[in-house]
């Protein structure tokens, strides 16, 4: 009970500094020992806590609703939540630094990518907690990230993207790819595309990325042609640019479309895993080989961060050389 009395003690301590940074310590002390001294104090052990964890959950999604995240985002955020949950079983005031660790160190086969995205919800959620004086601490707060390696992105070469071209069996595998290309739109972009989005004279679209934020995108002849063909092909009033093709025409998900993105690698019989997004890596590397700038890549793809399209300006070996030849003063 003594041991109790002084971790009662310490606790109130702690959270007077961390309220009044300037409080006379000594002053204190002697005056929770005079208020403790009047008290029977027994700790409760953590099974008397209740485990709050899934209500502080719904807290925070709802006030993350209300400042316009996607229900994509909130899912995801609610889903590694969950799990964190799940592992700890534990009240949130509970949790430890060390619980923290020994989660992102749990599952050998995440990759580094995986964990790097687990910590981040976390340290949203306990940041959050904190700011909105529901916890006094961040328990995450001394976690790094971890060290990715430098991996760029695989895009298409021309050669392999033409043997794409020639794997695609319908209308709507060959609009769908030609658009992806072209564009080097994300596939919850390529997914919400309505036919009135498009511009015909300016052979233009306008789509509404990451974060509700609208953007123009362009689409070459080529794309243009097979949209054309695709949905001159169509017989239906589905307002968007991708339809299913069995009644009841409707917008097609983003998981029909990765469907038609995998038979069309099947074909191919690539080396290279072909995805939505290798397509977007495509555009963005090959834009960068032909010396785009990279403000320009940045606005297409609807990066907020240049140093997000960073990991696109890598520079191929030839172009070195020959940049090495012309601007190397002999």
């Amino acid at each position: 009970m003594a041991n109790d009395t002084a971790r009662l003690a310490n606790d109130l301590k702690v959270t007077v500094s961390t309220l009044v940074p300037d409080v006379e310590m000594m002053k204190l002390e002697v005056r929770l020992e005079e208020v403790l001294s009047n008290y029977e104090i027994t700790r409760r052990s953590e099974k008397d806590i209740e485990n709050d964890f899934a209500d502080k959950i719904d807290i925070y999604l709802a006030a993350r609703k209300i400042e316009g995240l996607s229900e994509i985002t909130l899912s995801g955020y609610r889903n590694d939540l969950a799990l964190f949950s799940a592992y700890v079983n534990k009240a949130v005031v509970q949790v430890t630094t060390s619980d923290i660790r020994k989660y992102l160190a749990s599952n050998s086969k995440w990759m580094m990518s995986t964990v790097e995205s687990k910590l981040s919800k976390l340290k949203t959620f306990f940041g959050w907690m904190v700011k909105e004086e529901m916890l006094l601490r961040d328990p995450s707060a001394k976690i790094n990230p971890p060290k990715k390696p430098k991996r760029l992105p695989k895009g298409l070469t021309i050669e392999e993207l033409e043997i794409v071209r020639d794997s695609c069996k319908s209308l709507r595998e060959r609009a769908i790819m030609e658009v992806m290309y072209s564009t080097g739109c994300r596939l919850s972009e390529i997914r919400n595309m309505k036919v009135s989005d498009i511009n015909s004279q300016e052979m233009s679209m306008h789509v509404i990325g990451k974060g509700d934020k609208e953007r123009i995108v362009y689409l070459s002849i080529k794309s243009m042609h097979q949209l054309r063909k695709y949905l001159k092909s169509r017989n239906d009033d589905c307002e968007y640019l991708f339809a299913t093709e069995r009644r009841p025409i409707r917008q097609m998900s983003g998981r029909a479309i990765e469907r038609i993105v995998e038979k069309i690698q099947s074909r191919a019989k690539l080396s290279k895993k072909l995805t939505p997004h290798v397509f977007r890596h495509t555009t963005a590397t090959l834009m960068m080989e032909n010396g785009a700038d990279l403000a320009d890549v940045q606005h297409i793809l609807g990066h907020e961060q240049p140093s997000t399209t960073m990991i696109y300006a890598h520079v191929s070996e030839e172009r070195k050389k020959q940049a090495h030849k012309k601007f190397h003063v002999q």
